[in-house]
């Protein structure tokens, strides 16, 4: 493992524009008339290009609205509301286009690894699309208009989500989150803004917009990331050495050997487990080479997802049993056995 590719330790890598289109008061002050008309011109915009589809918050299900969500193709907030709020996501459901959210348009792109680059360019790419048709609020001295003024500028937001359990464990977090604090950066739970680390998952982002380029933000924020890997592998090597290594190796193995044969399982002890299993893959305690299968197997199991993939709304425990069951499938087939 590097700090040129993360592996084991970033799991996504987002690239995020804000925009408003010019002419419109910001959505917090939107009417509904005024949101619909929004929709429609971004709508109207992107229809050159493939598969991309609309949905309505107020046409979503609770379920349908969860998954979402739990991928983060879309944000609680936009999920609130029901009168205006919309997204446009692609086929394989790695770029959305939330709109009327806390900015008329949020364009994201999320890929897997560490990958600024790929995620940037496609999402680039987009926005110069939707330019041709749709005006952007944008200001010579301040860039792009935004409802909060730290998105002021590029409108650009750089992120990685991490996987730092030694980081965690040793103590050493508050470490990262000062000095990603002392360069601007910013150290969030796995949901964003507001939100607390679950499973040893933080997200490391650009704080800035405003007097830096899009590409100066991209190097930092790459930069920031490549130096806590860095600081994450050498917490790893610490704790393999140090007197709690046994009892860690046995709740990692301990973990796996629920998940595994366990009749029906929770989704929060699901969830549970795999941090432990991936926690015990990236200290080679289990032999599981790509952890993100892991982090994608978590995903899947959620509530939400269980019920789009039967098609219906199962009970608590129809899913208890289904995650039990598909849950130790996978994770025997990633361990090769």
């Amino acid at each position: 493992m590097t700090a040129e590719n993360g592996a084991g330790t970033v799991v996504s890598t987002r690239v995020r524009l804000a925009r408003n289109v010019d002419g419109y008061v910001f959505p917090s002050k939107l009417d509904a008339i005024k949101a619909r008309e929004i929709i429609r011109k971004v709508t109207a915009a992107v229809s050159g290009l493939d598969d991309m589809h609309l949905t309505y918050m107020s046409q979503i299900s609770p379920d349908e609205a969860a998954r979402l969500v739990e991928n983060h193709l879309i944000s609680p907030d936009l999920v609130k509301n029901r009168t205006g709020g919309a997204v446009l996501i692609n086929g394989e459901e790695f770029v959305s286009i939330m709109i009327n959210e806390e900015d008329h348009l949020r364009e994201q792109c999320i890929v897997g690894g560490l990958d600024f680059a790929g995620a940037y360019s496609t999402m680039s790419e987009i926005d110069d699309f939707l330019a041709k048709s749709v005006r952007f609020a944008y200001d010579e001295r301040l860039g792009y208009l935004t409802a909060c003024p730290t998105n002021l500028g590029t409108g650009l937001r750089a992120s990685a989500m991490l996987f730092l359990p030694a980081l965690t464990i040793t103590n050493r977090i508050q470490d990262v989150i000062n000095s990603a604090s002392s360069v601007n950066l910013t150290v969030r739970g796995m949901y964003g803004e507001g939100s607390r680390a679950e499973g040893y998952m933080y997200q490391l982002s650009n704080e800035r917009t405003l007097g830096l380029t899009e590409q100066d933000i991209l190097e930092e924020t790459e930069s920031a990331v490549k130096r806590t890997i860095e600081l994450e592998e050498g917490a790893r090597e610490y704790v393999q050495k140090s007197g709690a290594a046994l009892k860690i190796k046995d709740q990692c193995l301990r973990s796996f050997g629920i998940a595994t044969n366990c009749a029906m399982i929770s989704s929060s002890e699901f969830d549970e487990m795999c941090t432990n299993i991936k926690l015990g893959a990236v200290l080679g305690y289990i032999d599981i080479s790509d952890v993100s299968q892991i982090d994608a197997l978590s995903v899947r199991m959620k509530a939400s997802n269980i019920n789009a993939a039967a098609g219906k709304t199962l009970t608590a425990e129809e899913r208890d049993v289904y995650r039990a069951e598909q849950g130790a499938k996978k994770l025997l087939s990633l361990a090769g056995r």
